[in-house]
Formats: structure tokens, sequence, C-alpha cells
């Protein structure tokens, strides 16, 4: 059992099994008992539910982290929880735009949503691995990541996001002009077979796949965001790693819920803008001030106020709002 004590990214080895088992012990009871049937329309009421169950154990699973490494490290992972939980309202908003345009059903989306974050686990544990390997070896980068973070921040509150032109994702281009691609769905299938232009049976993807590689490829994106953020919050790998999946793990109920009231967040663009721009700043205000580190329970306190801000902004501006999107005004 010696090997349960080894380090793993400055972390016990079981700390990682734990987390791990944890997780598939969470994703078992979702597919097997929660939705043993596939096909399984998930309601508002339901997903709040889940994201609520979600919530509570991404924030009970920061006493974990206090009984084992102190308060620092737990308030550095309550801001990412927090900070990711609240970056992935935009991964929710392009994921209603890929399956409005491919006219998937509410009772095959789960199917697609779940199979897409077994794929977010792994990516981002690639991701991650390797930017604690760059940050451990190459300290500096984290001022690259500061940067970024800023000037992402600045070019969201100014630019705006723009338009999400899913027809014309060159993605979809690539997949469509090499691969068997079926114009319809079948059910809540990925792949069929079906007669070719010969006659011959061979397997086509159908466009509930395609809208999973669309929905990967933008949590790839997003992570090019929220990945820097939060190793400019705390370079442990361990608390990066599980604030995001376990931000992650309620993406699915949190779709479900948000997907249908989204235009009652116009505003909250604003408040994610400043909170990048905030989060990019805190290692130049350090160095500034002379602290070794930016005091966590400062930055979790501040991370709570501009959001909470762009929440309850937005829900008052907005409170009129009936049906559509309400952009916010120029």
């Amino acid at each position: 059992m010696e090997f349960l004590f080894l380090l793993f990214l400055g972390k016990p080895m079981w700390m990682w099994l734990l987390f791990i088992t944890l997780v598939i012990a969470l994703l078992a009871f979702d597919l097997g008992v929660l939705h043993k049937d596939g096909n399984h329309e998930i309601g508002v009421a339901e997903s709040l539910k889940l994201s609520a169950m979600y919530i509570v154990l991404g924030l009970s699973f920061s006493g974990f982290v206090y009984w084992q490494m102190g308060w620092t490290p737990t308030a550095q992972y309550l801001t990412a929880f927090v900070v990711e939980k609240t970056l992935a309202m935009d991964n929710v908003f392009v994921i209603a735009l890929i399956f409005t345009f491919f006219a998937v059903p509410r009772a095959y989306q789960h199917r697609v949503l779940f199979w897409g974050i077994l794929g977010v686990i792994v990516l981002r544990g690639i991701m991650i691995g390797l930017g604690a390997t760059i940050v451990a070896s190459y300290s500096w980068v984290l001022y690259i990541f500061a940067v970024f973070l800023i000037f992402t921040g600045i070019k969201m509150l100014f630019v705006g996001d723009g338009e999400h032109d899913i027809a014309n994702n060159p993605v979809l281009k690539f997949i469509r002009g090499r691969f068997r691609v079926t114009d319809e769905l079948h059910g809540n299938r990925f792949f069929v077979r079906q007669p070719d232009a010969g006659g011959k049976m061979v397997r086509y993807a159908t466009p509930l796949f395609i809208a999973l590689i669309l929905i990967e490829i933008a949590d790839l994106v997003f992570a090019v965001d929220s990945v820097p953020a939060v190793f400019t919050i705390t370079t442990d790998p361990y608390i990066v790693y599980t604030s995001n999946i376990f931000a992650i793990l309620g993406l699915r109920a949190l779709y479900f819920a948000l997907a249908a009231i989204l235009h009652r967040f116009a505003y909250l663009k604003y408040a994610l803008s400043l909170l990048l721009v905030f989060i990019g700043s805190k290692i130049f205000i350090a160095d500034a001030m002379g602290w070794e580190k930016f005091p966590p329970s400062w930055s979790l306190g501040i991370t709570f106020v501009i959001l909470a801000a762009g929440v309850i902004f937005s829900l008052w501006k907005t409170k009129e709002a009936k049906d559509g999107v309400v952009k916010p005004a120029e």
C-alpha cells in the first residue's frame, strides 16, 4: 500500500484516487440511476435539483481540502470553483446554439452532454497537467497568463462576443466534407449503418455525434480562458483540477436549468470581463505591494462581490423580459 502515499503532482496518490473514485461514482449514479432511460427528457425542476446537488458537492469538497491542506488552499479552491462555474455560463450559451442548429430534441441532449463531460474530464486533465509542468519549470509563464486574461477581459468588455455562426464553422465543414454524415437524426444514436451510393452498407455519423464533437471543441476554446484563470489563482494542480472538474460535472444540469432563461443574464458578461481583469491583475498587484501572493480571502470575497453584482444587475435590468434574448443597451 506504499504507492498510495507516493507523490503525484505534489499530492499523495490516495488523494487523487479518492477524487477520481468520487467522480466515477457520480457519473455512474447519474447514468445508471438517475437516467437509466437514455431518452429521458430533463425538465427545469429536475435540472435545478441536480444543479443544486452538484454545487453542494463541489462546495462540500472544500471541507476535505481544508482538512488536508488548510485555509489558504481552501479559499483558492472556492475561488477557482466559483470562477469556473461562472465562466461555464458562456459555454452553456454555445451548447444551446449547437443543439438548436442540429434540432436535437431535449430527450437526446442528456446523452450528448454526458459523453461530452467524459471527454472534458480527460482533456482538462491533459491541459492542466501540461500547464502545471510548464508553470513549475517557467514561473514567468504566469505573467503571460495574467496579461492574456486582462486582454481577454478588456476585449469582452468593449468589443463583445460577436455572433456564433455554426453553419460556417470550419470544423463542421471539414467533417461534412471528409466523412459520411446523415442529414437527419436517428434517435439517440451517434452512428448508423446505411447503404452508400453503390448500395454497400457502411457506417455513417449522425448529427448527434457531430454536435458532440463541436461541444468538445467549444470546451477546448473556453478552456483557453478558464485554465489560465485558475492558474493565476493557484498553481497547485490538485486544486486546479478538482475545482475545474467539480464545476464541469454540474454543467449538464446547469445547461437544462439555464438554457430557457439565458436572456435574464444578458449583462453578466460585463461582470465576467471585470472578473478576468481582476484575476489577471492580482499577480501585478501582489508584486507592487511586496506580497508573496494576493491574499486568498480577499480574492474570494472580491470574486463573490463582482459576480453577485453582475447577477443582481442582470436580473433587475431584464425583469420585464418575456421571450428572446435581451441585449444590453449600447
